[in-house]
């Protein structure tokens, strides 16, 4: 059985770590599997949103298997393109949901960070609690929680270790929406598919200019916004929707 499985439907890239017996806990294996699929997603001209999730009920993921870096698997779990993972420091440029489908903690945590949207089971937890094991959370915890939660929220979670519940983390506007486990995927897919059912040249830079104009000054933003503008309105998509629209018919993107 793969360690991660994907599965595509339409335009939307379902990709699943597959160690339920681990808590997807992340081994090099993993990592250098879900580095293949995301750089092959991301030059897949028909793979328009991922959404990433983990099997069973129990873990999103565990974050780093620690029996496997023991048995020197360090550098393919930490090493792998797109660093750990395959996914935290990559700079993906289609949107990723995460599909928690429960425990979401310390390098678990830190993959759900790197995604853009998150729909979350009611019973996940969200956590960084490696200063518990004498550890940091070194794989983008510390850089992202804080851009996604109120600053005191976000030390709170580092400097304790203590986890948040998917109540909290909703109302503090660290997941997009809290579903019943039964819910999961066919949240997740409908919130994928609204995104899918737009342009995607202008989703691609949408994301890009939201992303990097959060850390830039306002001069350096306005710059990017103009590339983006540039781009997207000479497409051949930005042809397209008005056109649809007034021939009241869904458009027919191309991606360019």
């Amino acid at each position: 059985m793969p360690a991660v499985e994907r599965e595509r439907r339409g335009h939307v890239e379902i990709v699943t770590i597959n160690r339920p017996e681990a808590r997807n806990a992340i081994n090099g294996e993993v990592s250098q599997a879900m580095s293949a699929a995301f750089e092959e997603l991301e030059h897949d001209s028909d793979a328009w949103v991922v959404i990433l999730t983990g099997a069973g009920d129990k873990a999103f993921s565990a974050g780093m298997d620690l029996k496997a870096f023991a048995a020197g698997e360090g550098d393919a779990i930490i090493g792998a393109s797109g660093g750990f993972a395959g996914i935290t420091q990559r700079d993906f440029p289609k949107p990723i949901i995460a599909a928690v489908n429960g425990s979401c903690l310390a390098g678990g945590c830190e993959i759900m960070l790197a995604c853009d949207l998150v729909v979350a089971v009611e019973h996940a937890t969200f956590g960084i609690p490696e200063a518990k094991r004498g550890l940091v959370a070194g794989a983008g915890g510390l850089i992202r929680l804080p851009k996604r939660l109120p600053m005191a929220i976000a030390l709170e979670l580092g400097l304790t270790g203590d986890p948040m519940d998917a109540a909290r983390a909703l109302q503090l506007g660290l997941v997009n929406k809290v579903v019943p486990a039964s819910d999961l995927m066919d949240e997740a897919v409908a919130l994928a598919e609204s995104i899918a059912a737009n342009a995607p040249l202008a989703v691609r830079w949408t994301k890009k200019v939201m992303r990097k104009a959060a850390d830039l000054p306002e001069e350096e933003g306005w710059k990017l916004n103009t590339e983006a503008v540039a781009a997207v309105f000479t497409s051949a998509d930005a042809m397209e929707g008005p056109v649809a629209f007034a021939e009241k018919r869904k458009p027919n993107w191309q991606g360019k």
